[in-house]
């Protein structure tokens, strides 16, 4: 737009704005170029690597089974979880009983009817915990799919956790229980030994993914530099 003539800047358009000097002669405006625009530079850009597809299917085949496992639980998890409610509600009528012997004991119809209700409670608890797997598990199956990273923190955090529980769960699988359960009712021990057959790969994929994190990046993916054209 200007040029130093030695002693001052002068615009390098003519008084009519239709020649421009070009530094050794007058040339029509219109053929120079106008100014260069700016160009932010090119963020890195992830590749996939040998890790990548790999870890994406056992992401989603690991969820794909949490999401099957997760919706079988009211099938067979109803029942030992109204037993153990059932138990839990007759020792706390033993315990007034024991500590206020002059009260008599609530009739039968009262306490089968509680029990009913306890048991539709329980029932309708494992469904609900059912149907919040299976939708955590087909997001985390898209998510895989897709590599939202989003998703892959998400899921490191969740197995992290899971991971974290595993220590007690083996403890518990192999001495019993250190907690009880409703009222001091003990928790079966099979439900700890389940609980570890389930934990077990998902510490070593929390593990794998970690290293694939640290290593790599998101679902192993490295990051490389953008080409220039």
């Amino acid at each position: 737009m200007y040029y130093w003539d030695g002693g001052q800047w002068l615009s390098t358009l003519s008084a009519d704005r239709k020649t421009r000097w070009n530094g050794t002669a007058w040339v029509p405006a219109g053929q120079l170029p106008g100014p260069l625009a700016y160009q932010q530079p090119s963020r890195p850009v992830r590749e996939a690597t040998s890790w990548t597809r790999p870890l994406q299917y056992t992401v989603a085949g690991f969820y794909a089974l949490q999401a099957v496992y997760a919706l079988s639980l009211p099938f067979w998890m109803s029942g030992p979880m109204s037993r153990v409610m059932t138990q839990s509600m007759n020792q706390s009528i033993q315990r007034q009983q024991q500590l206020n012997p002059a009260v008599s004991p609530p009739p039968a119809a009262f306490t089968d009817s509680m029990t009913t209700v306890m048991t539709s409670m329980m029932t309708a608890t494992l469904w609900l915990a059912a149907l919040f797997g299976v939708a955590i598990g087909v997001v985390v199956i898209i998510g895989a799919l897709k590599r939202w990273n989003w998703t892959y923190y998400v899921v490191l955090v969740l197995l992290g956790f899971s991971a974290l529980s595993l220590p007690a769960n083996m403890v518990s699988a192999v001495s019993g229980p250190a907690m009880s359960g409703f009222g001091g009712v003990s928790v079966p021990a099979w439900i700890y030994t389940l609980s570890v057959a389930v934990a077990i790969p998902g510490a070593a994929l929390f593990v794998w993914m970690l290293v694939a994190l640290v290593k790599r990046g998101p679902w192993a993916m490295k990051k490389v530099a953008p080409t220039v054209s």
